[in-house]
């Protein structure tokens, strides 16, 4: 599935006050064979979001209205740890969330969320705790959020900056994979391979044994 740019903008949040959220609660493992199709939203949070009978929690927050349109969550700390599922990141994008708030991540989960245009930012426990109260004390709300900026503006209007690596902050501008990435390199990367046969014959004789 190609990745999608984000875009800056307005997006409606939801408060999730769970640390240690990892990647089973996000997904369970016996859904990871399952084929990414119109199903997939169904498998966020499938065990946790559910009452022992198989029905909603209503008690869940994203069970509930407003929060169950969600597009941004705003969670506690160490969000995504656990094992290395990319499925995690699938199901959240495929559940129409397109970032997630929170002090800080599991390092794989960070990094497949970079790869799949999905922003995580960090932030610090304080900040997402005014977060999370001020969509919650409001019964909703929304956060913007400016990737070019690199800053998070709650209901309240007060402004956050948060770090990226600038090449994560390209990609996720430009809407470039692993892959895109290399291809868009690719008349830097000819250039390079005419200016070795140049500078270095021997070397493509070499290779063209």
């Amino acid at each position: 599935m190609p990745m999608r740019a984000f875009e800056s903008g307005n997006f409606s949040a939801a408060p999730l006050d769970r640390a240690n959220v990892d990647t089973d609660q996000l997904i369970p493992a016996r859904f990871l064979k399952r084929p990414r199709d119109e199903r997939y939203p169904t498998y966020l949070f499938h065990d946790i979001r559910r009452t022992e009978d198989g029905d909603l929690d209503p008690d869940f927050i994203l069970n509930r209205q407003p929060w169950n349109d969600a597009e941004v969550l705003i969670a506690d700390r160490n969000f995504g740890c656990g094992s290395s599922r990319e499925a995690a990141v699938y199901v959240l994008l495929d559940s129409g969330f397109r970032a997630v708030i929170a002090p800080s991540f599991g390092d794989i989960f960070y990094s497949n969320s970079m790869k799949n245009g999905f922003l995580p930012i960090r932030l610090s426990t304080e900040i997402c705790g005014i977060l999370r109260g001020g969509i919650r004390s409001g019964q909703g709300g929304k956060v913007s959020i400016d990737l070019v900026e690199q800053t998070v503006t709650g209901p309240d209007d007060q402004s956050y900056k948060f770090e990226i690596s600038a090449f994560h902050k390209h990609c996720l501008l430009e809407g470039l994979d692993d892959i895109g990435f290399t291809l868009a390199q690719k008349t830097k990367i000819e250039a390079a391979d005419l200016q070795r046969d140049v500078s270095m014959p021997w070397f493509k004789a070499a290779n063209s044994i």
